[in-house]
């Protein structure tokens, strides 16, 4: 399978996990992606909730949020004053109404392609 490697060199795949046997994304991982802070994110997406019910986006549990820590122990995601929210493919696709720079029209591509490239494999 083709890794879809965004333009900084993050390996997209790398960013996809498995939580609530859903594939998502974190949303510090995404604002990374689109080379926007995590707060500005997460008021774009509370400016915009609509956009985002509870099959798009979840906030993780704590344990959920502990247990994806110690599976990833280089993560850069240091210490939060708040769990993380998860965007499942669909809220991913929603983001892209919300962020409307060219580097969130780039990102959000290179995610849904990688995506649905990790579907066809799974089956």
């Amino acid at each position: 399978m083709k890794n879809e490697i965004d333009k900084s060199g993050i390996v997209v795949e790398e960013r996809i996990y498995k939580l609530r046997d859903l594939q998502v994304m974190i949303d510090s991982d995404l604002a990374e992606l689109y080379q926007v802070s995590t707060k500005r994110l997460n008021e774009q997406v509370k400016r915009n909730i609509k956009r985002f019910p509870a099959d798009f986006m979840f906030q993780l549990s704590e344990l959920e949020w502990t247990n994806l820590r110690s599976q990833n122990a280089t993560s850069s995601w240091g210490g939060r004053r708040k769990l993380p929210f998860a965007f499942t493919e669909h809220g991913i696709t929603a983001l892209s109404g919300i962020l409307k720079s060219d580097i969130a029209i780039e990102v959000n591509l290179s995610i849904v392609r990688t995506f649905v490239l990790m579907r066809k494999t799974i089956k």
